[in-house]
Parts: C-alpha cells; sequence; structure tokens
C-alpha cells in the first residue's frame, strides 16, 4: 500500500467514512474506493459495504482476473432520543450488538445515570453538536415529545444517517409529516422516516418494541438502506 493510500484510508476512518482498498491478487497496485462513487466496483461493494465484511471478489479486476476488497467501515452509532423505558432496554441490547450508544434527552430525571449503566448520556437538548451524526449512525427518537425529536429527526435527515426512527402512531405521523412539510422538508426526506418505528411484529410492552426497533435498525445497517 503506498503511503499516500494509507493517509487516505486513515483521513477516512477519522472522518468516519466507509472506504474499500481493493487490490489485484494477480498482482499491480491497490486503490481506494469510496462508499457510493460512481465505480465500477460500486455494485459489488454494496454489499461489502453493508456487511463490513472484507473478501475476495472474483473477475472484479479489468482484466477478468480476482481483486481483495478490504473494507473500512466505522462502528455503528445508535443515538437514542429519549430515556424512556424501551430506551432502558434497546440501549443494553444494541450495545450487545456493538453499537456505540448514546442517550440524548434534557430531562435529567429521565437521562440519569442509574437508569443507563454503561451508556453514555447527555443531558441537553438535541443540536448538531450535541448529537454529532453521521452516515454511520443510526437515530431512535423515543421521547414522544415533539419539542425533543423534532429538531433531532430533522438533523438526523441531513445528516444522511443510514437509520431515522419515530416512536408514536401513525396519527402522530401524520402530523408531524406537516410540521416537517412546513419546515422545508421535501417527501424523499421525510419518507425515510420509520414511523411507527420498529418492525410491525405486535409489540406491546417496551421490551418487545425495544427488540422491533433494533431488529429494524439492524436490517437499515446490514441491508444497505437509508
Amino acid at each position: 500500500m503506498k503511503a499516500e493510500d494509507l493517509r487516505a484510508i486513515n483521513a477516512a476512518r477519522a472522518a468516519r467514512e466507509a472506504v474499500a482498498y481493493v487490490v489485484p491478487l494477480a498482482g499491480g497496485p491497490g486503490r481506494i474506493v469510496e462508499r457510493g462513487a460512481d465505480d465500477p466496483l460500486a455494485e459489488p461493494l454494496q454489499a461489502l459495504f453493508a456487511t463490513g465484511k472484507s473478501r475476495r471478489l472474483e473477475g472484479a479486476a479489468q482484466d477478468g482476473g480476482d481483486l481483495f476488497a478490504r473494507i473500512y467501515r466505522p462502528s455503528p452509532r445508535l443515538v437514542i432520543v429519549g430515556a424512556v423505558h424501551a430506551a432502558q432496554v434497546l440501549a443494553p441490547m444494541a450495545a450487545a450488538c456493538e453499537f456505540a450508544v448514546t442517550i440524548v434527552d434534557p430531562r435529567e430525571a429521565f437521562a440519569a445515570a442509574d437508569r443507563f449503566a454503561g451508556v453514555s448520556i447527555v443531558a441537553e437538548w438535541p443540536d448538531a453538536d450535541v448529537l454529532a451524526l453521521d452516515a454511520e449512525t443510526a437515530v431512535a427518537t423515543l421521547s414522544h415529545d415533539p419539542k425533543i425529536d423534532d429538531p433531532a429527526l430533522q438533523i438526523a435527515l441531513n445528516a444522511g444517517c443510514f437509520y431515522v426512527g419515530a416512536l408514536g402512531s401513525r396519527k402522530t405521523h401524520a402530523k408531524r409529516v406537516e410540521r416537517f412539510v412546513a419546515a422545508g422538508f421535501g417527501e424523499e426526506a421525510i419518507g425515510r422516516i420509520h414511523a411507527p418505528i420498529g418492525l410491525n411484529i405486535g409489540s406491546a410492552t417496551p421490551a418487545e418494541i425495544a427488540v422491533s426497533i433494533l431488529a429494524e435498525i439492524i436490517e437499515a445497517l446490514r441491508k444497505g438502506g437509508r
């Protein structure tokens, strides 16, 4: 690997951007391919970026030979907005699945350390600096309070997070859509919000809701949904 390629990869990792380094197995120089780039390897690399796994790409080289693609994808983050009961279950489950979890809630009585052991807690109103979102982050808004959830959702949409979900009924989401349209968000952006949040498995308890949310987040992570 050339020194300039190593520097570029390290810069991408520092910026939490996914890249691949592809090398012809028959010999020759390797090159960097950014996720989402207009590149002949974009399609075969898409599945590798989704799983984060490096592997051989048979017949993918320009001369018909094989390549090896080394994937550099940042560890996924989960930002949970709203320190509610479902969040208490979701946080440790997501951590067990190797997500870096942050709880954000300006209500200090909810965002208490004894309710979320071992999880990063931010007892502040959600804004861009507090959330620090990127494309490798999932956002789940659970507070059920538009004053808390709406700003986080809007920041998440603008940041291109791979998953954006919001707790609430279809009626609640319809009102949310009206607010977001008034705020200048288009149909495509609003359509990226998973609402009601979670896979439809008939969840009835906070723990079951947490299971449905995490399953939907993992589905988006591994299938490349945004």
